[in-house]
């Protein structure tokens, strides 16, 4: 290169092609140093599914709550219907939520067995 002032370059002698390509790296690299990293998400998505066994279970707790005061207003009975919807209601939120845990698993093992296949 001759001398030129700072910053300045000798055109002339450079291919446009090969300088675009260049400078097109450089963006490239500097894109990819400014990146943000990729988060991880596996923390929050636990704490969903956590909150979400929960809320299945109490949702079961509360509906068979409601169905079995309902049951004994209706009827003018000691609460005899409320205890036993409860209890059914604890028992389908039970149910409720072994089964969004095997869910869970399943989609874990899938997972893991999708990452095993993918290795040499």
């Amino acid at each position: 290169m001759l001398n030129h002032p700072k910053g300045c370059f000798d055109v002339t002698g450079d291919d446009p092609k090969q300088r675009m390509e260049q400078l097109e790296a450089r963006i490239a690299a500097a894109k990819q140093a400014q990146a943000p990293k990729p988060r991880s998400d596996e923390h929050y998505s636990q704490a969903q599914h956590a909150w979400r066994m929960v809320i299945e279970l109490v949702a079961g707790l509360g509906i068979g709550f409601g169905i079995g005061y309902g049951l004994d207003w209706l009827f003018g009975t000691i609460p005899i219907f409320l205890v036993l919807f409860t209890m059914l209601g604890l028992a389908a939120g039970v149910k409720t939520m072994l089964r969004s845990a095997q869910e869970m698993q399943e989609k874990k093992v899938a997972q893991e067995a999708e990452t095993k296949d993918g290795e040499p």
